[in-house]
């Protein structure tokens, strides 16, 4: 199968425990993250903001809750946005302003200047083209329109760098394998991880695929980086 065929089957299969384990496995810290990374959106992208590689809705809920007026999140996970769906009746958040449908980030069905805003949580690592996905997020923004993109990323000072090497790489597949019966799928989390473009290398990318003023963010002592770039 292709990478996106298997990310695709891989979310399927642990999306009813997803929330549990990030959370659990995050201490939590992801939600400051995500509080951060919405701190970055300017007032006047606030408007209508797509949330690519949703998952099951957390950053589209939060982004909704901190002043967006309308959020779409898409995701190519059937069964992570069905969690979403529910999450968002369970906490009454009307459908004209949060919705989720089926989509690919590397093939967007929108037209262009569609969205004053764009978001990615730990979702871009998941592309199978990065470049392709981060152009066409550039395509359906409107001028001066901002992404916004969270990931997790690797600390380069000791002892945090140690530690967190150790964490992800026997801690976390064991406790994630454990309780969601796929470790392969926590596993997975540690590679991508490590292979993902780190900083300057992947504001180059954004910048490769039509961004400007791009610019990071490095939180959590660089366990995870923000990055910003405008149209």
């Amino acid at each position: 199968m292709s990478k996106k065929q298997n990310i695709r089957t891989l979310f399927n299969n642990i999306a009813n425990r997803y929330d549990f384990l990030n959370h659990l496995l995050s201490l939590n810290i992801d939600k400051l993250w995500r509080k951060k990374a919405i701190s970055f959106i300017k007032p006047n992208n606030k408007e209508y903001v797509l949330d690519a590689a949703s998952g099951t809705g957390d950053f589209a809920f939060m982004e909704y809750k901190y002043g967006v007026k309308k959020v779409l999140g898409i995701d190519i996970s059937e069964n992570m946005l069905d969690i979403a769906r529910q999450k968002a009746e369970k906490n009454n958040i009307p459908k004209e302003c949060v919705d989720f449908v089926v989509g690919d980030s590397e093939n967007l069905a929108f037209e262009n200047n569609t969205f004053t805003a764009a978001t990615v949580a730990f979702g871009v690592r998941n592309f199978e083209n990065l470049k392709q996905g981060l152009k066409e997020i550039y395509r359906v923004l409107n001028e001066n329109g901002q992404v916004i993109i969270l990931e997790f990323s690797q600390p380069d000072k000791f002892p945090v760098k140690q530690l967190y090497g150790f964490y992800f790489k026997y801690i976390l597949p064991n406790i994630g394998g454990l309780i969601s019966g796929n470790k392969p799928a926590y596993k997975y989390l540690h590679d991508s991880v490590f292979a993902f473009p780190q900083s300057h290398d992947f504001l180059n990318i954004m910048n490769e695929a039509g961004f400007k003023n791009t610019w990071q963010k490095r939180v959590s002592f660089g366990i995870a980086t923000i990055y910003v770039g405008e149209k």
